[in-house]
């Protein structure tokens, strides 16, 4: 009787344990998040938060209050760049270092979303994220996206300090605000200064396809290398522009910055965050700003406005009926005068997303429904796919109950090796990926994401089937 009422309490302890593990497991591994928005969780974990009172600032200025919330959540990003072997000896890596750069980075949620410059992380292969208390965290690129210069990381950690989004369609010139980030890596430095002007086109991105956005915020805080990618905040200490660019000769400060309206970002981090990669919406037209003399030239009954020059064969334009001379006006009611503020109010939205276009045609006022359409001239929106065999290696995802056994938060298993770089390095099937240059890897999807912008030598961690632990330096 003894014997079998122990063998019961060791067989309940074993499924509660196992309860418990399953639990604790599920709780803590990073899945992909449930919300397709960065805005909905914020406003989610902040139910009780103020109302963006940009324009509301009392007559007494307070700079502290804002820099007070601001700071904790702005982070110091540090960049490695790979090159030639990988190596564990420590003297090889001091004779032979890497080179290195440094920038800004914003948190905008709790489970570790960060905003950053895409010329912050270009190239990279190893992203350190230092917090202001400096904690340290290795993070991998969600996505990227050089024709706004944007770009989304993740690190894995939870109940993080972050800022909340603003509405910069409000703020207005002459208006304060603060640039918060971490120049000539100074960490945590606050200046102040007014916005200069809105919608500025200062032609210093590149796209391929020449499909580049700069409708900037200007202002006169003082910024320097280092603050890329740093928050531009109102007085509220909300979120209105990601820090990118300085007009200078010298390298240095020299009186005006530029910032990315969050206008603009909300819609390029939800793209990153859901597909990966950004949905732009395009109307298909070769566009310059209407100037006294172009006015003069095409005999238009307008001076302020964007002309026409090209319309795209089987574009979303030219669907809509829109023509070469045409000059347009607005954008969804909202008024464009240069080709800066029309490429914004048209990039907010997704192909597929129709938007109202308001043209000036013969002395008359016109207006059509345009169907947004992509660079490839489709309305759909396109995901990109989750590879399971990447150079010779298939993989798969590891389910939480034998993630629970492991005692692993995650991984990714090597179901299957062929001739390959990582087979050459020494990896075997069965090994349990954990670990790639220190990012946390829990499923195929991170590994994309991490492999996806690695060069030179590649440090790999894991588990063999035995259950010993393996670092395995490779070549990529």
């Amino acid at each position: 009787m003894k014997r079998s009422l122990l063998i019961l309490l060791v067989g309940c302890a074993a499924f509660i344990g196992a309860i418990v593990g399953s639990i604790f497991t599920m709780k803590f591994i990073t899945v992909d998040p449930t919300y397709k928005s960065i805005e909905e969780r914020q406003n989610l974990k902040l139910t009780n938060y103020r109302i963006d009172t940009a324009s509301q600032i009392s007559s007494g200025i307070n700079f502290e209050t804002a820099a007070r919330l601001v700071t904790p959540a702005v982070v110091h990003i540090r960049i490695v760049y790979g090159g030639g072997k990988f190596s564990l000896n420590a003297i090889d890596s001091y004779l032979n270092p890497h080179a290195q750069s440094s920038g800004s980075g914003v948190i905008i949620s709790d489970d570790g979303y960060i905003v950053t410059n895409y010329h912050v992380i270009e190239d990279a292969n190893s992203i350190e994220v230092v917090m202001n208390n400096n904690q340290r965290f290795f993070a991998k690129v969600v996505g990227r996206d050089p024709s706004t210069d944007l770009a989304l990381l993740k690190i894995k950690a939870r109940n993080l300090p972050f800022v909340k989004y603003g509405d910069s369609d409000r703020i207005t010139p002459g208006e304060w605000v603060l640039a918060i980030g971490n120049p000539f890596d100074l960490n945590s430095t606050v200046t102040a200064g007014i916005v200069s002007a809105k919608a500025r086109n200062i032609g210093i991105l590149r796209d391929k396809n020449q499909l580049q956005i700069e409708s900037f915020i200007q202002t006169d805080a003082a910024v320097n290398p280092g603050n890329s990618g740093g928050a531009l905040v109102n007085l509220n200490g909300d979120l209105i522009g990601i820090n990118s660019a300085i007009a200078t000769a010298t390298g240095s400060y020299s009186g005006y910055s530029f910032a990315i309206p969050t206008s603009l970002v909300k819609k390029i981090m939800d793209d990153l965050l859901e597909y990966g990669q950004v949905q732009r919406g395009l109307l298909g037209v070769q566009i310059v700003d209407v100037s006294a003399a172009l006015a003069e030239d095409q005999e238009l009954d307008v001076v302020q406005g964007v002309f026409v020059n090209v319309v795209n064969e089987g574009s979303s334009a030219q669907q809509a009926g829109i023509e070469v001379g045409d000059v347009i006006t607005d954008i969804n009611d909202h008024s464009v005068n240069s080709v800066s503020e029309l490429q914004e109010w048209v990039a907010r939205n997704r192909p597929g997303q129709t938007v109202k276009v308001t043209f000036r045609r013969n002395g008359k006022e016109l207006d059509v429904k345009a169907v947004l359409r992509n660079y490839d001239g489709s309305s759909e929106l396109m995901k990109k796919g989750i590879e399971y065999e990447i150079e010779g290696a298939i993989f798969e995802d590891i389910s939480y109950s034998k993630l629970t056994k492991l005692n692993l938060d995650g991984g990714v298993l090597i179901r299957k090796l062929t001739s390959g770089k990582w087979k050459k390095a020494g990896l075997q099937e069965d090994f349990i990926i954990t670990h790639i240059d220190k990012v946390v890897i829990d499923n195929v999807n991170d590994l994309n994401l991490v492999m996806e912008m690695k060069t030179g030598g590649v440090l790999v961690e894991g588990l063999f089937s035995n259950g010993e632990k393996g670092t395995i330096g490779m070549e990529w």
